[in-house]
């Protein structure tokens, strides 16, 4: 009797890809063994049609690799038109629960289910949501991304959005551990500094990774030091990502941020900051937006063999959706999902 094929193990780099087709050298390095994920842009889309086929070609190249996006709602929402529903800032989920807990909580299953159903019915397995940073409204990039300042009201909502992601088969990313919510500078183009106490920060900033518990799927960690308890940005931290393991018993897939932002630039270049992140705990790191640092990055750790990758090769295969998404035209049928749009329109 034959042995089945083994799927090859999903590596540890997510990276992207030019444009709304994919051409050779996007398909050589979707092939490349240390790859295991793509993350998509608002430039790698023009139609749903498009979007289909882009992940369908995605799939083709490198199958089962884990197709990814920032796709939260408000002004981080990559695909907006041709169906898509237009999802509200969680802030909005903040407001509702000011004024109506339980409903809140109905609403946010709500937009957790549209926003994966929709998806899920193009091709794509997973978003980089929900936020968890405090709305301390001093944080521009966070802002409206974050749901409310409280962190159990923050938990409960989140909550409650997981519950629409999974009842569509998504997994979920908690986002920015501990904390992005105080520090005022941007990490895309700066390196934030929190200089509070991590007593403080734990119990307050990173408190929901803990009340989430085994509900969390994946956490991104910020970039942003917290100098009070370690010098290094909190992706590149082992004492942070050991808080995160240990002291809150995490056991699914730790991504690092964007090792091409400005956040990342104190670990070196992107070799030297994926054998950071990779050390201190992450299980896979994220090259954006710099095709030639893309190659760079997989030629780097092609030629190490400091870290053992195994475990953290199937806790990524285990955000990797083990159905298919819904049909389009079937899905906008459904009696659920129509509900659910209508119950997302009325704060959107």
């Amino acid at each position: 009797m034959n042995k089945p094929v083994q799927a090859r193990p999903l590596g540890p780099v997510m990276l992207d890809v030019v444009g709304t087709v994919l051409n050779d050298d996007d398909r050589r390095r979707i092939r490349h063994p240390l790859t295991g994920g793509v993350i998509l842009f608002a430039r790698n889309y023009a139609n749903r049609s498009q979007l289909v086929e882009l992940c369908r070609s995605i799939h083709d190249a490198r199958p089962g690799v884990l197709i990814a996006v920032d796709h939260e709602g408000g002004r981080v929402q990559r695909f907006r038109s041709d169906g898509f529903t237009r999802l509200p800032a969680m802030r909005k989920l903040g407001e509702l629960w000011d004024k109506d807990v339980l409903e809140s909580c109905k609403v946010a299953t709500a937009v957790g289910y549209v926003l994966a159903a929709e998806l899920r019915a193009c091709g794509v397995d997973l978003s980089f949501t929900p936020v968890l940073d405090l709305d301390y409204g001093q944080s521009e990039v966070i802002g409206d991304r974050a749901f409310h300042r409280d962190p159990r009201v923050v938990t409960l909502l989140a909550k409650s959005l997981n519950h629409g992601l999974a009842l569509a088969g998504m997994a979920n990313c908690g986002k920015h551990f501990p904390g992005h919510g105080f520090a005022e500078a941007d990490s895309h183009v700066a390196i934030p500094v929190d200089e509070r106490k991590s007593k403080e920060i734990i119990a307050e900033d990173a408190a929901p990774y803990g009340w989430l518990g085994m509900s969390l799927s994946g956490v991104m960690p910020a970039h942003v030091i917290y100098p009070e308890f370690d010098a290094h940005p909190a992706g590149f931290s082992k004492k942070w990502l050991s808080v995160l393991r240990e002291k809150m018993g995490f056991e699914g897939v730790i991504f690092s941020d964007d090792l091409s932002m400005e956040g990342a630039s104190v670990a070196g270049n992107v070799v030297d900051g994926a054998h950071a992140a990779l050390s201190a705990g992450c299980d896979m790191v994220l090259i954006c937006n710099s095709p030639d640092k893309a190659d760079q990055l997989l030629a780097g750790l092609e030629t190490s063999h400091a870290i053992d990758l195994a475990r953290s090769a199937e806790r990524i295969a285990a955000l990797v959706p083990v159905t298919p998404g819904k049909d389009w035209d079937r899905l906008q049928q459904e009696r659920a999902y129509r509900s659910a749009r209508e119950q997302v329109a009325l704060i959107s």
